[in-house]
Order: structure tokens, then sequence, then C-alpha cells
């Protein structure tokens, strides 16, 4: 008989977690985006993590921390009512809808505080996934991290749109 996968769980950011989120934001870049990323622009992208303002960017949006058995494995911050600012999976447990299940999350969350539609500025990487979920580009986007240029796309999705 198959093995049970443990069932994947929200909740609330809290500050405390900030150093594992740290950790999994740099593993989710080093080893998810190397196909779309050099190098160079993984590693000025990683050292967001070892600034001040990531854990202060974490507690101004409503972060939302994926676990499994009470271990983190993901997170995802909505900022504002209709932007989502970050969306990071743990590569061990890539592909196994806990990227699915947070943005399922937000755009719950986002629609029951009004908003109509939904943005994100989403990495080469993460692109296909939004695209998967109903999001549409917008624009294109570069942008300078530590003297490194790195593209992303606007995409937007229209919220409880009538079927």
């Amino acid at each position: 008989m198959g093995q049970t996968l443990p069932k994947p769980a929200l909740r609330p950011f809290l500050p405390d977690d900030v150093p594992v989120l740290a950790a999994i934001f740099t593993a989710s870049i080093e080893q998810l985006t190397g196909d779309d990323y050099s190098e160079a622009q993984q590693q000025a992208w990683m050292e967001a993590a070892e600034d001040e303002e990531f854990g202060k960017r974490l507690a101004s949006d409503l972060t939302l921390i994926a676990t499994l058995e009470g271990s983190p494995v993901g997170f995802a911050s909505l900022r504002g009512t209709d932007h989502i600012r970050m969306l990071y999976v743990h590569p061990a447990v890539s592909g196994q809808g806990i990227a699915t299940m947070l943005v399922d999350a937000l755009e719950k969350l986002a629609g029951s505080r009004g908003a109509k539609s939904l943005t994100v500025d989403a990495s080469d990487t993460a692109e296909g996934f939004f695209a998967k979920r109903g999001y549409t580009a917008q624009q294109r986007n570069s942008v300078t991290i530590n003297d490194e240029w790195l593209a992303n796309t606007t995409m937007k999705k229209t919220l409880g749109a009538a079927p």
C-alpha cells in the first residue's frame, strides 16, 4: 500500500518565522530558477533575504505560511488588497500543490476584501504557474537588484468573474 502523505496546512505569519522563510526564499531561488536566471542574478536576488527589510515586508503584508507536519515549507504574501508580492516554496516540496494552496487562499482573501482582480510580478520561473491559474500577462518589467537586472512579468487575474 502507498504511504499517505502529510496534508499541508496554512497559518498566519509570525515574527519568529523570518529566519526559516528567508531559508525557503533562498533555497527556492537557488534551486528552482537556474533555467531562467544567471548565477549572478540569483545571487543578487537571494541577498534580499539578508536585508532587515525582508522581515518588515513579510510583517507589513498579509503573509500566509504553508506547513507540513507543523514545519514551514512555503509562504505567500498579499500587499494591500490586490497584489501578490511573494510566493516561494521549498524545492523539496515543489510540484506538490503547496503554491496552489497558498495562491487559492490569497485569491479568496483578496476577494473577501473587495478586490476585483489580483496582480503579481511573476518571475520567468513562476509565469507558467500563474498563466495556468488564469493570470494574463500585462507587461514585461526589468528590475535592478544589487546591480543585476532581472526580468519579470506583471500578470493580472479577474476575481469572481461569472462563468
